[in-house]
């Protein structure tokens, strides 16, 4: 008998798994490998990395840092066995790679009310269930949360475009304006422009032209793949086709004129609102496979975006995952099924701290809708309470996957002109928020409960 089934034992599977079990409720953790094996892995432990072996930052005032010392004091298993598989790696956190598996898979598989079951689930099971199943669900199980979700809200690649913060984009020369003035009727447009003259514009080509690319797995470069990418096109693509081909697509200056000249420029960048207070701003259409040191060297030759800080680089992969803001509420749990959460990458949460965070909250949450408690949202000024706030109510139209960042955190009271010393006050806020929030709530670090 299991009080919860968790699907998936990648990073997100296995905190929510060890989260419900600490809790005292009995887990059924399902893993189709190695019965079924994805493209990308290559073992059949739990929790395995697949890129780099580093969890980012561990200083406060990184955004990671923050965000892993918020899932130490919730009772974090997977930051717990990374610091014990932790490798010298300056600021960051870098991890042993097999032994970090190792240690999650010996500890989730120890766990007395964890069953581990070896075998691929193909449909969403009744009852209280988190799916953790990340960017590469079996097709059988994404056919069925396609029908749950709606297909149209379902996607397999990821065309992310460049985010930077309002406040490093120099206004001049950038301005505000939608193009003909159609703006949502507030005195200044809803997009920030960035123009370029020809001189400009035929040197970001070139330099576009002969940047480093990103080489696409063999898995990413399918036919289906190739079919949404020739719908999706990156600038680099766009540019080697003609030199105006950037200024006819994402580029163009149609209907925007510069308030310095009163005339159109040759060409412009657009950037749009990412986040609901504001902090945050994509470039439009400028998704791309240039390695990132070329992206933001090369970006930041576009006037307006000389000193841009980037919370997200461009990036075309293979990644399934739902239209969070459409389909969850902040407390993970799916709307109109309350005992049904999703978790990890599959909810647009980047990177592995993230989808770690993810699952420890869906396993919190969960096991109090089990005791008959109301699931928790986090507040917006943790780290973790911002990002699950993001994927649930951003714009579900344009709804992109996220990792964490300071900008996705409401302003403080009073502004703080250092960086360095505003994050770090970021990060004072967020932890204090966090405790008092814990103590109201009674949510402790380790609620261990005896076994049913």
């Amino acid at each position: 008998m299991s009080d919860v089934t968790v699907i998936g034992a990648g990073l997100a599977g296995c905190e929510a798994a060890w989260q419900l079990a600490q809790r005292g409720l009995h887990v059924n953790l399902y893993e189709m490998r190695p019965l079924r094996q994805t493209p990308a892995h290559v073992s059949d432990q739990f929790a395995e990395l697949v890129c780099s072996n580093s969890l980012g930052a561990t200083r406060l005032d990184r955004a990671l840092g923050l965000l892993k010392e918020e899932m130490r004091r919730l009772g974090s298993l997977i930051i717990a066995c990374a610091d014990g598989c932790a490798l010298p790696a300056g600021g960051a956190l870098a991890v042993d790679r097999e032994g970090f598996a190792r240690a999650v898979t010996e500890a989730i598989s120890a766990h007395p009310r964890i069953a581990v079951r070896r075998e691929e689930v193909q449909s969403i099971p009744a009852g209280l269930t988190i799916l953790a199943t990340g960017p590469l669900t079996s097709h059988a199980l994404a056919e069925q949360i396609g029908h749950f979700a709606g297909q149209a809200q379902l996607y397999f690649y990821d065309a992310l475009a460049p985010i930077v913060t309002l406040e490093s984009i120099a206004m001049p020369p950038a301005w505000r304006q939608s193009r003909y003035d159609r703006d949502s009727g507030q005195s200044e447009g809803d997009y920030i422009n960035c123009p370029l003259d020809r001189a400009q514009y035929e040197a970001f080509v070139a330099a576009v032209r002969e940047a480093e690319r990103i080489e696409l797995r063999a898995f990413e470069t399918d036919p289906e793949a190739e079919r949404f990418f020739e719908g999706c096109l990156p600038i680099e693509v766009l540019a080697g086709r003609s030199v105006d081909a950037l200024a006819f697509g994402p580029m163009r200056p149609v209907g925007l004129r510069d308030p310095r000249t009163g005339r159109r420029p040759y060409a412009a960048v657009q950037l749009r609102q990412d986040d609901q207070a504001g902090a945050l701003f994509n470039i439009v259409g400028f998704q791309t496979n240039i390695k990132w040191p070329e992206q933001r060297r090369i970006l930041q030759t576009i006037p307006g975006l000389e000193a841009a800080e980037f919370v997200r680089l461009g990036q075309m992969h293979r990644n399934t995952f739902i239209n969070s803001p459409q389909l969850l509420r902040p407390t993970l749990q799916a709307r109109g099924r309350e005992d049904l959460f999703f978790a990890g990458q599959i909810t647009g949460t980047e990177g592995y701290v993230g989808s770690a965070a993810g699952g420890l909250w869906a396993g919190l949450n969960a096991a109090r809708l089990a005791r008959g408690l109301a699931p928790l949202a986090l507040p917006n000024t943790t780290m973790m309470g911002a990002l699950f706030a993001y994927i649930t109510q951003a714009d579900p139209r344009y709804f992109q996957p996220m990792k964490s960042n300071f900008g996705l955190l409401p302003e403080l009271e009073s502004h703080v002109r250092n960086k360095g010393e505003r994050y770090l006050a970021y990060a004072d806020r967020a932890l204090q928020v966090q405790g008092q929030f814990m103590a109201e709530h009674g949510v402790e670090r380790t609620e261990i409960v005896s076994s049913h």
